[in-house]
């Protein structure tokens, strides 16, 4: 472990939880329930166990563990999501499920790791690929595959574009990254660790992020609720954001 270079660490962590995660997916367990709670309780100490030994002046805010107003006086603080896509992780063959870990640091993200386990890919700060050249043809709007909201099919309308459903809030993120997609667009509302290290990626990496207005996306709030969320190709932002002050 890299523990000199906070890049290094969020990558290698969310690597690890995500090969925590593999393991505990193999086990024989009673139901879809169980699994799920499994994942994330285990996920969620392993990250939060390494995190204090790592760097154990810094804060945590977990998805599940118990939220420390602490934080909101801290000058750096770990964002993490243990298990983004429960549900997917919890059906035999999906791959579409993730592991979230981002530093905020004195107002803004500095670091991020998305992990994609059943991929066996970790996309960071640290190294982040550069998206591939978008192909001919609609934009193309990555939404949920269980429940794609009324807002993304009035904008696909409005643009030409078509739907590509999949799981996670981390997948649908690093589908635009790895040029699987040209814009993520949530309207509905996501917790700070849904979105941050994800945010992170794809901004080292060149894309745009931001609310759906077009301001700036603000991490470590006293209230961990985000409204909306867009992260697409720079090229594309200015033509999305128009349309969506529209609708």
């Amino acid at each position: 472990m890299h523990a000199d270079n906070d890049h290094d660490v969020a990558a290698e962590l969310a690597t690890a939880a995500g090969e925590l995660l593999l393991q505990v997916r193999s086990r024989t367990l009673p139901d879809e329930a169980a699994l799920k709670a499994a994942g994330d309780a285990e996920s969620h100490r392993f990250l939060v166990d390494r995190l204090h030994a790592l760097r154990p002046g810094d804060a945590v805010l977990s998805e599940e563990g118990v939220d420390d107003p602490a934080r909101l006086t801290a000058d750096r603080v770990w964002i993490v999501d243990p298990l983004d896509g429960t549900r997917e992780f919890s059906e035999s063959g999906r791959t579409d499920w993730a592991v979230h870990v981002a530093l905020w640091e004195r107002g803004d993200l500095v670091a991020g790791a998305v992990a994609l386990p059943a991929e066996g890919t970790t996309l960071g700060t640290g190294r982040p690929p550069s998206p591939p050249r978008r192909p001919d043809g609609p934009l193309r709007l990555a939404v949920s595959r269980t429940r794609p909201p009324a807002l993304v099919q009035d904008l696909a309308a409005r643009v030409g574009g078509e739907l590509v459903p999949m799981g996670s809030a981390g997948v649908k993120a690093m589908a635009v990254l790895r040029g699987q997609a040209d814009a993520y667009v949530h309207g509905g509302g996501q917790y700070e660790w849904d979105s941050a290290a994800p945010v992170a990626v794809a901004r080292a990496a060149g894309l745009h992020t931001s609310r759906l207005d077009g301001s700036p996306l603000a991490y470590n709030g006293a209230d961990a609720w985000l409204p909306d969320l867009l992260v697409c190709r720079a090229d594309l932002a200015e033509r999305l954001l128009a349309v969506l002050a529209e609708l």
